[in-house]
């Protein structure tokens, strides 16, 4: 069963709620998850379908940024999506910049918070608990909710304070908190309610703990989602391979994809090229072809790959495999990746691939952004200043293997083992829902 809020104040709200916590009077009470990201989406996504496999509970999703398309997946009577569900002109990045902010004000997004944070709040009403997922904005939820809680903090590592040059303003005001979590972030964490506090890297959790904070690292539960092994690469590796990541946001993973493909079609080698495209689940498949018209790739019936491609398409010794929805099977794949992108970066990074960004005008993925991702995958992405820089680097990675590798050790060692997701569903079964 799924389904959107309706608008504030509909009698038909307070009768879907009052029904979902009906729907089987042998079913516990509803446990809540909040999200802001796509990221955070995808890991909430994977701990709640394990949950629901072991637990017979009622599951809510509240995605506080885009529609939450990731959750769509999830097939179950006792799982629903709520809230006030939009895309927002930033992508859900408006505290990076004013315009972003400016253009998400116009476009509702102080509003739609009001309704979900009043949505959030009725919940104590019915012994709901919630599980919050990313950085203040579900942590602050959460809180006011009055209801016992477990945060995952995702998005924050003090590896982007500490182990950089360290010079920025922001630098020496980490150094002073003794963490990236800011002073009103500890202090919602420090709530006698709050049942789990998990970090994203043992440095972080390192570093709350100093301050009495009971933070614990369990694992990074992006590294579960990836596959680690891929049979199928055995069909492609007499290529020279790359992996192309644009991003989840929308126009702006369009103008990636434009910079991306202006930069290789200057980029030769002796041996042919596979670019791996995958894409979000949102993406506009015609618009991401007219590009790759754009630049002279031409769609062919013939060439098969057998990796579960979409199309396959062609230009002199480059070809470009586009798939919806295939990061996960892809990722390991590659040799090098091009990435503008969030998660997805830093997941690649764990499977050892390094990767090189090319800033743009953002929302999400400007200077300072790839910067900070950069210094906390600890170099395993470099961010290139121009396209020039881009292809040099990118045939010194693709030429030599040790290069490669050296690049891609410290990218393994920010990024954790997989199997965090199991660890996290333990926490929360033993320390919120027992």
């Amino acid at each position: 069963m799924q389904s959107s809020a309706l608008p504030l104040g509909h009698a038909a709200e307070k009768d879907s709620i009052e029904s979902f916590y009906d729907l089987n009077s042998k079913v516990s009470h509803s446990l809540l998850f909040i999200c802001n990201g796509h990221g955070e989406d995808v890991i909430a996504s994977e701990i709640i379908k394990r949950l629901l496999k072991i637990k017979n509970k009622n599951i809510e999703v509240l995605p506080l940024v885009g529609n939450g398309d990731v959750f769509n997946s999830i097939k179950s009577k006792n799982f629903r999506k709520i809230g006030y569900l939009k895309e927002l002109p930033s992508g859900g990045f408006s505290n990076q910049s004013l315009k972003g902010f400016v253009l998400d004000l116009f476009a509702g997004f102080l509003i739609d918070n009001l309704r979900n944070f009043l949505l959030v709040k009725q919940k104590s009403k019915h012994n709901c608990q919630i599980i919050a997922v990313g950085d203040f904005l579900p942590l602050l939820y959460a809180w006011s909710s009055e209801c016992d809680f477990s945060f995952i903090g995702t998005p924050k590592s003090d590896h982007t304070w500490s182990s950089g040059p360290g010079w920025d303003l922001s630098d020496f005001y980490h150094k002073l908190k003794g963490s990236e979590w800011d002073p009103w972030e500890m202090f919602l964490m420090k709530s006698p309610r709050c049942k789990n506090l998990i970090m994203r890297d043992k440095i972080t959790a390192s570093n709350l703990y100093k301050k009495n904070i009971d933070a614990k690292y369990l694992g990074n539960p992006m590294m579960d989602f990836v596959n680690v092994a891929n049979d199928k690469i055995s069909n492609i590796i007499s290529f020279k391979r790359i992996i192309l990541l644009i991003g989840s946001r929308y126009p702006e993973a369009l103008k990636n994809l434009d910079n991306f493909l202006n930069c290789l079609q200057d980029f030769d080698l002796s041996k042919d090229l596979l670019i791996l495209l995958p894409l979000s689940i949102n993406a506009n498949v015609i618009q991401i072809q007219n590009y790759l018209n754009k630049y002279g790739f031409k769609k062919q019936s013939k060439v098969k790959f057998l990796i579960e491609e979409d199309s396959v398409w062609k230009k002199k010794d480059k070809y470009v495999v586009i798939g919806k929805g295939k990061f996960n099977s892809w990722a390991n794949m590659a040799e090098v990746g091009l990435s503008n992108a969030g998660t997805a970066t830093e997941q690649i990074a764990g499977l050892g691939i390094p990767s090189l960004s090319l800033p743009g005008p953002g929302p999400q993925f400007t200077k300072s952004f790839a910067k900070r991702q950069s210094r906390l995958l600890g170099g395993s992405v470099l961010v290139c200043k121009n396209k020039k820089i881009l292809l040099k680097r990118l045939s010194l990675l693709l030429k030599g293997k040790v290069d490669r590798l050296e690049q891609a050790k410290i990218g393994k060692k920010r990024m954790g083992e997989p199997g965090a997701s199991k660890k996290i569903v333990d926490a929360i079964n033993l320390h919120l829902l027992s």
